[in-house]
């Protein structure tokens, strides 16, 4: 995705991710001049905008989040560079739109402003605005609203349901233990909550018929998964729920 520099004649470009012992990494950015084309490259720069402009009015059923800044130090205390720093999936609404029309009917925007969310990992057009990283997303492309720093708080949004991941088995049905690698990790899991269901035609909510407490399998590779206090959880739309189990 090409970027729009108004300020600027660079663009940032993303390389090959690095691996680290087996670990693949995020990818680093590299600054190369405009109009050149790096062969292998895929350039993914955020549009900035220019301080001739000093407020951004998203339309529709879009928001304005500003990002959380990237954790500059491990768990340990081991400064990060920029290279290997995790990308945020969260921030905070600092501009929403009129939301969406349903014929004769209205529906607003159901995030606040000044709501912390995460969101969608791949959501949005980043852009930077008065010295900051913004994202420019649809509603829909946020997972929930969370006010603390543990996701099991986590308040999902439309047709999207909060679970925590069942732990892995520790041995094989011989006896055999697993290390940590060869964990097969489960698709079942027990769901924490669920948002108030998706809007219809009409403008008018449907409630899910899954409930918190409940034991579910869902879709392998299905969902945003986030790592708690108390374990595992991943986020996830009631459609990628298979199974009730009991």
């Amino acid at each position: 995705m090409a970027s729009v520099h108004l300020t600027g004649p660079r663009v940032a470009v993303a390389a090959k991710p690095a691996a680290l012992g087996g670990l693949r990494l995020p990818t680093p950015s590299i600054a190369v001049p405009s109009g050149r084309r790096a062969r292998g490259l895929v350039v993914r720069a955020a549009t900035v905008v220019s301080p001739k402009y000093t407020s951004i009015k998203p339309l529709g059923d879009r928001v304005l989040a500003k990002v959380k800044t990237s954790e500059a130090k491990s768990d340990g205390g081991i400064l990060l560079p920029v290279s290997v720093q995790t990308k945020p999936q969260g921030g905070e609404i600092v501009a929403v739109g009129e939301g969406r029309s349903f014929g004769n009917k209205s529906i607003e925007i159901s995030v606040p402003i000044g709501a912390q969310v995460v969101y969608s990992k791949y959501a949005g057009t980043e852009l930077e605005f008065n010295d900051a990283d913004h994202l420019i997303l649809k509603e829909d492309d946020i997972i929930g609203i969370l006010d603390s720093d543990d996701v099991k708080d986590l308040k999902p949004l439309n047709d999207r349901i909060l679970i925590k991941i069942a732990e892995a088995e520790e041995q094989t049905a011989g006896g055999l233990l697993l290390t940590q690698a060869t964990k097969e990790k489960p698709s079942v899991g027990t769901v924490v909550a669920v948002g108030p269901g998706p809007l219809g035609e009409d403008g008018s909510r449907t409630p899910l018929s899954i409930t918190p407490g409940t034991n579910v399998m869902y879709t392998k590779y299905a969902g945003s998964e986030f790592k708690g206090k108390e374990g595992e959880y991943i986020v996830l739309r009631a459609s990628d729920v298979m199974a009730v189990l009991s």
